[in-house]
């Protein structure tokens, strides 16, 4: 009955003064629309970039050979460190905490021809266990290199989409030849497009994938262009790199702590960063949203300071006839999170119309900032600011009013 009684009055401000009450409602619903779709696109955007990084990789490591900047053992510095396949087998069984490691060969300038088509890609000579660290997913109806290509060094390739398309168009394209130089190779599959935004020789999709063994034997390679390894955890990856300056510091001679003598491009590193600054952009934008609410909210206080002025009288006979001051407080706190219930879920409802039509973005655009995305830490985040604005707004207009003393509300 209570409950019933305090919606009737609220109802009955709100016909009483329409003009401001909705001014405040709208207050709170702009703030709402703020924040979420602020976070959204925070998100949004943290999802595409992580999305494009992981395009390269999960949590892979790039080792290039370097120059020593450090004497060791008689030898001087300004030595070149040239890596060759065997250091990737020799690191794989050293270091059980590698999960997945494959030598690169890699050539730029052979043509690859297939009739009159013909094109200058990227040549890269790999282990079947590259495609799994490197996220490169035949298309169906193909498949990636295997242990019996390595073992007879077939004359195999994949070819990224891209060079796929150039040499084949919409034609299938496994089981047909294509020419490496002057000598034939058979497709057995076409890489499925990916996001790819960052790499270090060429991306995926401008690349030919062959077999180790047949890249050594069709160019006479003596030294790979690097290595590629994936840590068994990303929180490893500091461990496994000190290792790895070990293993190959013995072998090569030449001082663990020059870090110079080889090249590391750690993505767990970049992972930690984009966490980072994520975390610091997120909390940024949820600031920034979150001025606007408190806008809201103060609008939302000073209303609720005119209605209990306005009703000084009423509160005066509610006390005189037995209504505690609980009641009152009550009452008032009430009436505070209705009206931010109400711009809450407008709010909620014009922020997910909005989220919905960022959706409709060209590709192209969505490529950089992503989707906007209505996770559950946006909804949570939202509602605990709302909840905290109800409160605070309500809190010191409620105490006012059931502070005051019932003579004094009578006699105004």
């Amino acid at each position: 009955m209570r409950l019933l009684t305090t919606l009737s009055q609220f109802v009955h401000d709100i016909r009483a003064q329409k003009l401001r009450t909705t001014l405040t409602i709208l207050g709170i619903t702009w703030g709402t629309v703020a924040v979420v779709v602020l976070l959204a696109f925070g998100v949004g955007l943290e999802k595409q970039n992580r999305k494009n990084m992981h395009g390269m990789g999960d949590g892979i490591v790039v080792l290039f050979g370097g120059r020593t900047t450090i004497p060791f053992e008689g030898f001087p510095d300004g030595r070149p460190i040239r890596l060759r396949a065997e250091d990737a087998y020799l690191l794989g069984q050293e270091i059980r905490e590698i999960r997945r490691i494959s030598p690169e060969y890699r050539e730029r300038g052979t043509p690859v021809r297939r009739g009159r088509a013909i094109t200058t890609p990227a040549i890269t000579g790999i282990d079947p266990v590259y495609a799994e660290m490197r996220n490169i997913i035949p298309e169906p109806g193909g498949r990636f290199i295997n242990a019996l290509d390595m073992q007879q060094r077939r004359r195999v390739v994949v070819l990224g989409d891209e060079i796929k398309r150039l040499l084949f168009g919409d034609e299938e394209a496994v089981g047909q030849q294509v020419y490496v130089g002057e000598t034939p190779f058979t497709v057995i599959g076409a890489m499925r497009p990916k996001t790819q935004n960052s790499s270090y020789f060429a991306r995926d999709r401008d690349r030919i994938f062959m077999p180790s063994t047949t890249f050594r034997s069709v160019f006479g390679y003596t030294y790979v262009g690097n290595i590629v390894y994936q840590p068994a955890e990303a929180s490893l990856s500091p461990a496994v790199e000190r290792r790895v300056y070990e293993t190959l510091g013995r072998k090569h001679r030449f001082d663990p702590a020059d870090e110079d003598a080889l090249g590391v491009w750690d993505t767990n590193e970049a992972d930690r960063f984009m966490s980072y600054f994520f975390l610091g952009f997120n909390l940024f934008m949820g600031i920034i949203g979150s001025f606007t609410m408190t806008v809201g909210g103060i609008g939302v206080a000073n209303i609720m300071y005119v209605v209990v002025r306005e009703r000084t009288r009423e509160i005066g006979i509610k006390r005189s006839v037995g209504a505690r001051r609980r009641d009152v407080l009550f009452q008032f706190f009430l009436e505070t999170f209705l009206i931010v219930g109400l711009g809450a879920v407008l709010g909620m409802l014009i922020s997910v119309g909005l989220v919905e039509a960022l959706a409709y973005l060209p590709d192209d655009v969505k490529e950089f900032i992503g989707t906007p995305t209505l996770s559950p830490v946006v909804l949570i985040t939202t509602m605990s600011l709302l909840g905290l604005i109800a409160f605070f707004a309500g809190f010191f207009p409620a105490r006012r009013a059931a502070n005051l003393d019932p003579v004094e509300c009578l006699r105004s």
